[in-house]
């Protein structure tokens, strides 16, 4: 009875929905994710510097460069979304004391995101995935799982610190 009530509300005055990751301790989490979204931002930027080299943009050329910037944007987002995560719900004292760093590392990788969504600057990008990859290492780590690295198999062929998985 309550449930149709509640539907009966909603559908004359919709509630606003909600999403967000569940604080079920489902022990479920991986940094691949924000090292992805980096590599996206990186690839945007290389191809941003593509059509900022030209003299000139045709009007397709200025819209991909508006969906670019966009989906740099949304990846940024993202990287910052799926580390702040991981901190806030795995991160706990034991991992803290292991290392002392990952207070001071999440914060500076919330600014390098920050900064290279500002920015189009592929140095600022790869100087992100520095710090998620190290990010990503030291995740790994805690859980006991050897790393290793590998230059990812698609453009931006940058390295990528990736659990050694038996």
């Amino acid at each position: 009875m309550f449930y149709n009530l509640l539907n009966k509300l909603d559908s004359k005055a919709p509630f606003k929905r909600a999403s967000a990751h569940c604080d079920i301790p489902c022990k479920i989490y991986d940094p691949i994710t924000a090292q992805l979204a980096v590599l996206t931002m990186i690839r945007m930027v290389d191809l941003l510097e593509e059509l900022n080299a030209k003299s000139s943009l045709t009007p397709n050329e200025q819209a991909q460069f508006g969906r670019l910037v966009a989906e740099k944007e949304v990846h940024g987002h993202k990287v910052k979304e799926e580390i702040t995560i991981i901190w806030g719900d795995y991160i706990k004292q034991p991992q803290l004391d292991q290392f002392p760093e990952l207070h001071e590392l999440s914060h500076a990788i919330m600014l390098a995101a920050s900064k290279a969504k500002q920015h189009i600057d592929r140095d600022v990008t790869l100087l992100l995935l520095d710090k998620v990859n190290r990010f990503a290492g030291i995740f790994w780590e805690t859980k006991g799982v050897k790393t290793y690295q590998a230059t990812c198999p698609y453009p931006p062929a940058e390295i990528l610190i990736y659990p050694q998985l038996k």
